[in-house]
């Protein structure tokens, strides 16, 4: 039988070796592996005795906070698939998700009750299931403590094999309705021994996630540490706080993170005397994922970050991690990608008739990870979309070079077509954000009569800067071609670009922004 180690048997196997062992902590409590292991044993076993069975989903609504961790562990002991909701989507949005994925369970933290319980109302499917932690629950709800406390440990365990479904992720929806994401156990190991393998972690590591715990990363990077019996530590800050995460590397002693660039600008733009508080020499390993980050930034995080090595992954939900930017490559293969991962097949570039295209060329991007989804939940057009064979595409565009770096170009459905040249966003973004007052930008294509559509900027200025619309045309005048320019521009504040959980700018819902406030820009 093909059986590999789900995280609710790492964490067992570390409840065994080194029970006293810190698990995962969070800013109010902190679990031992014997503790860790101990509450999600009981709550797989209290979860079967709520009548789910093998193969039932259970969505999970909760800010980051250390329940994810035995929520995820208690799932795989019982043979449960987890279905985690971005807590910043709109009761709709969280209603499909829970309808979609036939949810027989739904577990909440008590401060997003007012979310989930409209989806309740309307889905009875879950009915008499729902469990809210960390407040008490609203008649008819379940409380979570009691829940744990009065279930006996969880015997014997279910019979989960390595090719069940573990978790169904739901996209960002960034391209329209959000797809379910099918990853099994072997999948979550897999990724877990390649990470291990290749950034060199070990038990003796401590780990910040500061990402959404629903979200990829951070369920990617945290499992990675349980099956080495390392520590987790859960950033639940309600918001982001740059002064804040230093202290918490310091004083938590961690020694890797992963963040997004603007997390990193954010914190290196405190003053120094603030910097210089926090003692964050223990950091040996920082993470830059989801967006590109600039020459500058990644200098000022090495200054900064003395003792630490930068990496930079590209990756998907589906496909997992697919390319890694090494320490050593950072600034001489700077706005690349880098190479494909360990336990990760070869990359192939492909044009619309499925021929690999030469190097220097833009084409398809199609990995063939160890650890690639299984399809996209009821959803078997979209899946074989997905699917060339063995490798697998999220619709990603890119171009390798000489020495088979990888270089993103954009999403294939952000391309703009303009008088029938192809225009990419990113390669737009890059001429714009080159001028220093430009903190962040976004470029869309909008409808145009005569060209089909035509290019437009949406950018956020530095504070203080009072760089003009018309001068950053001009700055883009000299420095692109003259179809890739922007022929309008428009300024915003930061909370104006739509955003995923990670940080991604939402180009689809940017554009349809732009045409319902301003539909006769172009």
């Amino acid at each position: 039988m093909n059986r590999l180690q789900t995280v609710f048997d790492a964490v067992a196997t570390h409840a065994r070796l080194q029970p006293q062992k810190p698990a995962v902590r969070d800013s109010r409590r902190s679990l031992s592996y014997a503790q860790l292991h101990d509450r999600a044993s009981r709550l797989a076993q209290a979860l079967g005795d709520l009548g789910l069975q093998k193969g039932d989903r259970v969505a999970l609504l909760a800010y980051n906070c250390a329940e994810w961790m035995e929520l995820y562990a208690a799932l795989a002991g019982a043979g449960l698939v987890a279905v985690p909701i971005n807590f910043r989507l709109t009761p709709d949005e969280m209603a499909y998700i829970v309808h979609h994925s036939q949810a027989r369970c739904a577990i909440v933290q008590h401060t997003l009750l007012a979310q989930l319980e409209a989806v309740r109302r309307d889905l009875p499917a879950v009915d008499g299931r729902c469990v809210v932690f960390g407040g008490p629950p609203p008649s008819g709800w379940l409380a979570y403590e009691p829940l744990i406390a009065q279930a006996a440990p969880l015997q014997p365990p279910s019979a989960v094999h390595s090719h069940d479904m573990s978790a169904l992720m739901y996209t960002s929806g960034t391209t329209g309705k959000p797809k379910g994401v099918i990853r099994s156990h072997e999948g979550s190991t897999l990724i877990a021994m390649a990470t291990a393998l290749e950034m060199g972690f070990t038990g003796e590591d401590t780990g910040l996630m500061v990402m959404p715990m629903c979200h990829a990363n951070s369920l990617y990077f945290s499992h990675t540490f349980v099956h080495l019996g390392a520590t987790c530590v859960i950033d639940d800050r309600a918001s982001f706080d740059p002064e804040g995460l230093l202290s918490t590397l310091a004083a938590q002693r961690i020694t890797f993170t992963s963040l997004v660039p603007t997390h990193y600008t954010m914190m290196l733009a405190l003053p120094s005397d603030i910097k210089a508080r926090h003692d964050v020499s223990r950091v040996g390993k920082l993470m830059i994922s989801s967006a590109p980050a600039r020459r500058e930034t990644k200098l000022a995080i090495l200054d900064h970050f003395r003792n630490a090595q930068l990496y930079e992954l590209y990756g998907s939900t589906e496909a997992g991690w697919v390319t890694l930017l090494r320490p050593h490559e950072q600034l001489d293969k700077l706005g690349s990608v880098g190479r494909e991962w360990a336990m990760s097949g070869p990359i192939k570039l492909l044009d619309e008739r499925g021929q690999e295209v030469p190097d220097g060329e833009v084409g398809e991007l199609h990995s063939r990870t160890a650890y690639a989804f299984d399809g996209y939940w009821q959803n078997p057009e979209k899946t074989a979309e997905a699917f060339r064979g063995d490798w697998c595409s999220v619709g990603d565009l890119a171009r390798r070079d000489a020495q088979g770096f990888i270089h993103l170009v954009d999403r294939k459905s952000n391309m703009i077509i303009t008088g029938g040249e192809n225009v990419y966003p990113t390669e737009v973004e890059a001429v714009v954000a080159a001028h220093p007052d430009v903190r962040d930008v976004a470029v869309v294509g909008l409808p145009h009569e005569k060209w089909g559509e035509s290019v437009h900027a949406v950018v956020v200025l530095h504070e203080g800067a009072h760089t003009t619309a018309d001068e950053l045309l001009q700055w883009c005048k000299a420095r692109i071609a003259g179809y890739k320019r922007p022929r309008g521009l428009t300024l915003v504040n930061e909370a104006d670009l739509p955003r995923t959980a990670t940080g991604k700018i939402q180009h689809r819902l940017l554009r349809e922004r732009l045409l319902q406030t301003e539909p006769a820009l172009d």
